[in-house]
């Protein structure tokens, strides 16, 4: 897969588990290049209307092109997908029957050197998917108190190094301040060694297909060893972008504004993102509270959704071998019940 290329994931299998037919309300929470949206904007020819967003005002511009034909059957918004739930309440247009999120960084972005995300090529310290906001990754890096930085980088890099590389960071930028990807790769690098790869389940994923979003910023889309810099890189990146923050509330209130039998799916690139999206999913499927020696309910918790599928859905070998950055991506899918009330 060269550079810049965009494959959307697990594409026929989203467009599948959505259930996507002509007519109804679908929505792309995470349009990027528009690989999905115009998916489903064929699956649902002709009258099907498409309501999407991205907090990255280049990749809306990309999807809007490439969603073109399309024209009268979308609504799309430069918008972070945790804003979701309102956009479809201001839109008028109902409950939807399909809902799509896919998290985490886009191939694009990995692959561009002035956006600071990968490791890979030289280029400022940024990192922001939304361009607009104030803070970078080099604030991050150069501001934050040691410790915090630690914190950071074991709670959303699991870096079992995190105390040694903060210490470097913070001995570095005392020198001069971090501001360039590969500064920060080289004193990740000098703290804690080249090491091999580190388990399977690897929260710094190898990068993904661009609308495959990627969990690891930079890493190699092969099956070589982390780059030591892998799980940090992740870290700073998830933390400049708190991208977990109200994640599950995003799960919980998307799923409300589905109308009945309509589908939400999501895609995650590392276990932090599944975790979280496993967790509320089964929740909403299980929300009854009354004793479970209680012969009928008497909490009148309905469950909400239904799961159609006990694991998620993985790519076959023929996409990875096609697109080896989709070999992390997980799909997960709840569907709403009928009986399901807020």
């Amino acid at each position: 897969m060269q550079k810049g290329s965009h494959r959307p994931v697990l594409l026929a299998e989203v467009v599948a588990a959505l259930g996507c037919r002509p007519g109804g309300l679908w929505v792309d929470g995470t349009l990027g290049a528009g690989g999905h949206a115009e998916a489903i904007l064929r699956a649902t020819a002709p009258d099907g209307r498409l309501l999407g967003c991205d907090r990255d005002a280049g990749a809306l511009e990309r999807a809007r092109s490439r969603l073109e034909p399309f024209v009268t059957r979308i609504a799309l918004h430069h918008a972070d997908h945790r804003r979701l739930p309102d956009l479809l309440d201001a839109s008028g247009l109902g409950p939807a029957n399909g809902i799509l999120l896919d998290l985490g960084v886009s191939s694009l972005q990995l692959d561009d050197p002035e956006r600071g995300f990968s490791f890979r090529d030289d280029g400022p310290l940024d990192m922001r998917m939304d361009r607009s906001e104030a803070t970078t990754a080099a604030d991050l890096v150069n501001r934050l108190p040691e410790k915090e930085i630690a914190s950071l980088l074991a709670r959303y890099g699991e870096e079992p190094a995190a105390r040694r590389i903060a210490r470097a960071i913070a001995r570095e930028r005392d020198e001069a301040p971090i501001t360039t990807t590969t500064r920060l790769a080289a004193i990740v690098a000098g703290a804690i060694g080249r090491r091999g790869g580190e388990g399977r389940d690897s929260v710094a994923r190898r990068g993904r297909p661009s609308r495959a979003r990627r969990g690891a910023a930079g890493a190699s889309p092969g099956r070589g060893p982390l780059h030591p810099a892998t799980r940090t890189f992740q870290a700073v990146r998830i933390a400049v972008n708190r991208e977990l923050e109200g994640l599950d509330r995003l799960l919980e209130e998307a799923t409300l504004r589905l109308r009945p039998g309509g589908r939400i799916a999501v895609i995650s690139f590392h276990s932090l993102e599944d975790r979280i999206v496993k967790r509320t999913f089964r929740a909403l499927a299980r929300r009854c509270i009354c004793p479970r020696d209680l012969p009928l309910c008497a909490c009148g918790r309905a469950d909400l959704v239904r799961l159609p599928h006990l694991k998620p859905l993985r790519p076959g070998p023929e996409e990875i071998r096609d697109n080896p950055r989709s070999r992390s991506a997980r799909l997960r899918v709840a569907e709403r019940l009928a009986g399901g009330a807020p």
